[in-house]
């Protein structure tokens, strides 16, 4: 294991990422990566480059990308997984993992997410604060479980999705690939098709 961690993003969600990150207290030194060039310092840690940059580090550091949308977290970091990047998990001290739990690399599980047993989250998820998964759940690779959401027992979220702030996901439920829930929103039936689903329950819209 390396030493170093760099984040790439250094914004709002990269923020988040370094939090943990320094609450864990497993790296000697953080820093970030960021397109901004105006960015130099964020969260008292210093921006060392822009993302380009990210390949004159693959020696050094471990490295994980902080960024929120799922499309450009998936591009970046397939793109590090294919180069050999030692990409970690990253795991807030305050949340909750029950046994038997299996997080792949590159996801963030924050403060307060209750992930519990027996359930697989994939590959550069994003598991936000204060959310919680239920019992036998699989959760592809690239998804975001925003804030607030709320899946019961043996859900199924299929990659690229994205569970908006306070929605909700009744047990034995199957979401397809690539979709949106909005915030609030309430899924009772499975989501077959791609799309943008809002409402209680969520319909297509």
């Amino acid at each position: 294991m390396k030493n170093k961690l760099l984040i790439i993003g250094a914004s709002g969600h990269g923020k988040v990422v370094a939090d943990i990150a320094l609450r864990m207290n497993k790296w000697e030194s953080i820093a970030f990566l960021d397109d901004d060039e105006s960015i130099k310092l964020s969260m008292g840690i210093e921006v060392i480059g822009t993302s380009s940059d990210v390949f004159t580090h693959i020696d050094e550091y471990e490295i994980f990308v902080g960024i929120g949308n799922n499309s450009t977290r998936q591009r970046i970091h397939e793109m590090l997984e294919t180069v050999g990047a030692s990409i970690p998990v990253l795991i807030h001290p305050n949340a909750v993992i029950g046994n038997q739990v299996d997080v792949g690399c590159g996801t963030a599980v924050m403060a307060g997410s209750i992930v519990n047993c027996c359930t697989k989250i994939g590959k550069s998820c994003i598991i936000n604060t204060g959310s919680s998964i239920d019992h036998d759940n699989c959760i592809e690779d690239f998804v975001h479980i925003s804030p607030g959401a709320h899946l019961a027992g043996t859900v199924k979220v299929g990659q690229g999705s994205w569970l908006g702030i306070g929605s909700v996901v009744s047990n034995d439920i199957n979401i397809a690939s690539g979709c949106k829930v909005g915030a609030g929103s309430v899924v009772v039936k499975d989501i077959k098709e791609t799309g943008t689903y809002l409402g209680v329950p969520a319909r297509r819209v």
